[in-house]
């Protein structure tokens, strides 16, 4: 029943009881209306195996499912929260692929923030359920709908083939490094591959080298050079590559803030993460968020939401 991550702002309830919780859902969906308070202060207050036997006693009790009622009774950016927060996290993040694929145009910015993000198991694992759950391979999924280099990123990513000892060779990292500067900004023209071979494959404490090794040879930190080197889907999923390893707390952060920035929300964006994060590290990236902008992730997030989406995400983000 424990959160799945230890630096989470959702924890454990303590004295938990799933059929209270499942009576105190029904109670709040009865009759005219909806209490919306109630079912904020149920699903933010547990974790996702807490919330799993949730389902199950509401199903057990009332003889219907507990997302299909909220589903009917919700709406919006809310109901987007409150159906995420139900599912376990690969099935969510299986779902979130699958609708960022659906009809026309494809919203790169999921399969990024996702692929580039999760761990070999946890690739698997996503795999597998959305297999399960659409009877399709993801792979040929993501194949069908991106193209070039781009698809071919993440057709790597896919495959959760990357080293993940902590083994460092520091004759390969030094040949890594000379190996994309000679790919990119040495040359006129840049051979990707050359990019994807060291970024997708090679494991995260000796990527931390070749990136110092490739400050050294080319005077510039490997984000700038992708930056100059590449534009669009590619140039987004090799800096997230990056990003996620030097920090995936931080990378988040930075997620979150471009969501918000500006006009207009990316509630996309904003939900997928605050959802996924909750009880992993959601700790760490309110503390890179206040860190890198000066400001909390919670005033940010209370300055750019409303009612009730507003309020549930200021629960999860677990107060200042």
């Amino acid at each position: 029943m424990a959160a799945i991550g230890n630096r989470g702002t959702v924890t454990e309830a303590a004295g938990f009881n799933a059929e209270a919780d499942a009576q105190k859902l029904r109670d709040a969906m009865k009759g005219a209306g909806t209490n919306e308070a109630t079912i904020i202060e149920v699903l933010a207050h547990r974790t996702i195996a807490q919330r799993q036997r949730i389902k199950e006693a509401f199903k057990t009790t009332v003889g219907k499912d507990l997302a299909d009622e909220l589903s009917s009774e919700l709406s919006g950016n809310f109901k987007a929260v409150v159906l995420g927060l139900l599912m376990l996290a690969p099935v969510y993040d299986a779902y979130e692929l699958k609708y960022a694929m659906k009809g026309a145009g494809t919203e790169e910015a999921a399969l990024i923030d996702i692929l580039a993000s999760r761990s070999n198991a946890e690739i698997k694992t996503i795999c597998q359920v959305y297999k399960k759950e659409y009877e399709k391979d993801l792979e040929d999924a993501v194949s069908g709908d991106t193209s070039g280099m781009f698809r071919r990123v993440l057709i790597s990513l896919l495959t959760a083939g990357r080293d993940e000892s902590d083994k460092v060779d520091e004759a390969l990292a030094v040949q890594d490094a000379k190996d994309i500067y000679q790919a990119g900004e040495a040359r006129w023209g840049t051979d990707e591959v050359k990019f994807l071979t060291v970024l997708c494959v090679r494991n995260q404490k000796h990527l931390l080298r070749v990136f110092d090794e490739y400050k050294k040879i080319s005077g510039r930190e490997i984000e700038d050079s992708i930056k100059r080197e590449m534009s669009g889907s590619l140039e987004d999923v090799f800096l997230a590559i990056v990003k996620c390893i030097r920090s995936r707390p931080a990378f988040f952060a930075e997620r979150l803030y471009k969501s918000m920035k500006g006009l207009g929300t990316t509630d996309t964006v904003l939900i997928r993460i605050m959802v996924a994060r909750a009880e992993i590290d959601m700790l760490d990236i309110k503390a890179h968020f206040q860190k890198m902008y000066g400001k909390t992730l919670y005033s940010f997030i209370k300055g750019d939401t409303s009612g009730d989406y507003r309020k549930i995400l200021l629960e999860l983000c677990g107060g200042e």
